[in-house]
């Protein structure tokens, strides 16, 4: 896989903007830019993970109700 391309700037509107080529893609459809000095870096943005969205909540100080069971139904027609 070729490690760098040289590719063609153009207007799109009031934008600057380049087409990726199809070697270079990046994984899904979001991606963030930063500048380090001339250069601009783009990253993909990836989906959090399950475990990284549950570590980011805060506990909850307010404790739950009890709840009690509700009756069984003797019928069969229970959905």
């Amino acid at each position: 896989m070729q490690t760098e391309r040289e590719v063609r700037l153009f207007r799109n509107g009031a934008n600057q903007a380049l087409r990726i080529p199809r070697g270079f893609e990046l994984p899904g459809n979001r991606a963030t830019i930063h500048k380090e000095g001339i250069r601009l870096i783009i990253e993909p943005v990836s989906k959090p993970s399950l475990l990284s969205l549950l570590s980011a909540l805060q506990p909850l100080d307010e404790d739950f109700p009890e709840l009690e069971d509700p009756p069984v139904r003797d019928d069969e027609q229970v959905f």
